[in-house]
């Protein structure tokens, strides 16, 4: 199979532009009539208009008596007027119907003896006081809804109050979505565990709930394999029903990616690459009139690029507008280079520290699901654009209510697996509260402190000249600023070996031989910094590491790099390697503490976090996690 690589690839706005202006929604989708009490959330195909007045006839507007208003005038309290009952005066609660002469309503409350007959009338009352008259609020003839309204609970009422009972809208946008990959195992199916070289698909999941957000309808068909005679059929089926047809994965240019063959078999592919990131390889064609998108197989991608053209066709296809995220001003916890001639979507983290709302970068792979799940918002680096500067103020898109950024703890610098427990805690006590960590490493933490981009900042800095942790540092980088050292915990450094330990890794030294293979944090992180001291004591060079070179960000990603086989051996603590059950050779315990400036601490919401740092319920998680010792969890160690 030749590879279709992107040699015409569009700019976002080009190719959106060019897919939208290419169809016309109101033609691909025709109306249909429904019942009004099933029309919530639908939008209305033409015109509504009133088949009866509403009211339809003169209704009571209080309770009390129906009256003709003539025969009240003159009444005063010493000269009332007597109004027997049957004849001039009727009884009626509210909504019932006028009798024949009455023109006006006395409430009740307005008669002295409501059961004496005649009735006692103290005060005159003018006509229709206290009536509903015919066609008060809707005139038969008159328009209730013009087109293209979503009709809402209250439009169902008032379409019913003006006699219709069944009204025009426009149909559901259909969507079909076909999963493509030999490797996949539907939904359906993941009970079980996957064999060895099979992926769970969970894509259409996600794109069928997007789908739905829209205004859509969606149905999945089973998953196709890599062969083009088999997705050209597929695609002929969900052709035959659907108004739309995503083709989810096997858009790139690999050698078994046949959407772009698929398509421009049977009709015409507009697009082929477009200039954003992640969702570079989505392809827009056109079969049979219809429009079809070949979807990115990477999760992140897929839901990127069914924003940017699947959701505003859906939308318009179901006569709906696609309303724009809100959008708040925000600054970059740290740099965040992006390459030039792609428009870049990065998923942040969001949280107020004094005036600035501070952006905290997630995992930017496409591949990375979860991302999205604990994103807050989406910042936009324009595709003629090198990147956005740390603390430079910049729009992001919100992607949660404003007040959740507002109960939003920021906490940067060292990566340690109780701060998920801790969040977790923490929204379970309070579920206004949230803590957002960026694991900048921990010299990162102390910076940003003193940036004033964060909160709190997580430390296990080790000074090789006084043996001490942290405090050398905090007087280095936070001269002068008031604040707290609080512990978190103590835990347990050493190398993560592969199951079984096949290298026969002992000590430090072994780290040098030929052919073992070495996952380092980056530059920064408290535990780089620990394994240069290590490195040092020995009289090793860092030079001579296979593998010292290459960085990850938590010791989780160390931990799943030597479960994966892509190395050897990496240096992080107990927890991560326990979680993935790898094997750990124990070096020494270290101390990870919590740097508080008063600012920070003299907030309620910290007094809430540090609440559950004292909890018994995060000392038993924290110790069921392994590796940790909680002997000075929750003690203030040093202020400043």
């Amino acid at each position: 199979m030749k590879r279709r690589i992107y040699l015409h690839m569009r700019s976002l706005e080009e190719a959106r532009e060019l897919w939208l202006a290419r169809f016309d929604p109101q033609a691909l989708t025709a109306p249909e009539e429904v019942a009004t009490i099933a029309a919530r959330g639908r939008v209305t195909a033409a015109p509504v208009i009133a088949r009866r007045s509403s009211p339809a006839a003169h209704q009571a507007a209080m309770d009390g008596f129906a009256v003709s208003a003539a025969a009240t005038f003159g009444a005063t309290p010493d000269n009332p007027k007597l109004l027997p009952l049957g004849r001039e005066a009727f009884p009626v609660n509210t909504g019932h119907l006028m009798p024949p002469g009455a023109d006006a309503v006395i409430m009740v409350e307005q008669i002295p003896d409501p059961d004496a007959d005649p009735i006692v009338i103290e005060a005159p009352i003018f006509p229709w006081q206290h009536v509903r008259r015919v066609g008060e609020d809707l005139v038969l003839g008159e328009m209730v809804l013009p087109e293209g309204t979503e009709i809402s609970p209250w439009a169902q009422g008032a379409l019913l109050a003006a006699g219709v009972t069944r009204v025009s809208v426009r149909r559901i946008p259909k969507v079909a979505i076909i999963p493509t990959g030999s490797e996949l195992v539907p939904a359906a199916e993941l009970d079980q565990e996957p064999e060895s070289g099979r992926l769970p698909e969970f894509n259409s999941v996600i794109l069928s709930g997007l789908v739905a957000e829209a205004g859509g309808e969606a149905t999945v068909f089973p998953v196709v394999p890599d062969d083009p005679a088999l997705l050209i059929t597929a695609l002929k089926k969900a052709l035959a029903d659907a108004d739309l047809v995503l083709i989810n994965a096997g858009s790139s240019a690999g050698t078994e990616d046949y959407t772009y063959q698929a398509i421009s078999t049977l009709g015409e592919v507009l697009v082929h690459g477009v200039a954003m990131m992640p969702g570079k390889p989505t392809l827009l064609g056109v079969v049979a009139g219809k429009p079809v998108i070949g979807n990115p197989g990477y999760p992140v991608s897929a839901v990127l690029s069914f924003e940017q053209f699947a959701a505003p066709l859906i939308n318009g296809l179901a006569g709906k507008r696609l309303e724009p995220r809100p959008t708040l001003t925000v600054h970059p916890a740290q740099n965040l280079p992006s390459k030039p001639g792609l428009t870049e979507f990065i998923r942040v983290t969001l949280g107020r520290v004094g005036a600035k709302v501070i952006a905290t970068p997630l995992p930017r792979g496409a591949g990375t699901i979860t991302s999205l799940v604990r994103a807050d918002g989406l910042l936009t680096v324009p595709s003629l654009s090198e990147g956005l500067e740390e603390d430079r103020p910049v729009s992001a898109e919100l992607l949660v209510l404003p007040e959740e950024i507002e109960g939003t703890l920021v906490v940067l610098g060292s990566h340690d697996n109780t701060l998920d427990l801790l969040a977790t805690l923490l929204r379970r006590r309070d579920p206004r509260l949230r803590l957002s960590s960026g694991h900048v490493g921990s010299l990162g933490g102390l910076m940003a402190l003193s940036q004033g981009r964060a909160h709190l900042g997580g430390s296990h800095l080790l000074d090789p000249e006084t043996n001490t942790y942290n405090v050398p540092f905090i007087k280095r980088y936070l001269t002068g600023v008031p604040l707290k050292l609080i512990n978190l915990t103590w835990r347990q450094q050493g190398l993560m070996l592969a199951p079984g330990n096949p290298k026969q890794i002992r000590t430090i030294k072994d780290l040098i031989r030929p052919g073992v293979r070495f996952i380092n944090r980056q530059r920064g992180a408290g535990t780089r910094l620990l394994l240069d001291f290590l490195l040092h004591g020995e009289g090793l060079e860092a030079r001579a590491i296979q593998g010292y070179d290459r960085e990850e960000y938590t010791h989780m990603a160390v931990a799943v790099n030597v479960f994966s086989g892509t190395a050897d051996v990496g240096l992080g603590i107990l927890a991560a390697a326990k979680a993935l059950g790898l094997d750990f050779l124990p070096l020494l315990p270290e101390r990870y503490d919590l740097v508080v400036p008063e600012s920070t601490f003299g907030e309620p919401r910290f007094q809430v976090l540090l609440a559950v740092i004292r909890s018994p319920e995060f000392r038993e998680g924290a110790l069921a996690l392994g590796g940790y010792d909680l002997k000075d969890c929750g003690r203030i160690l040093w202020e400043q």
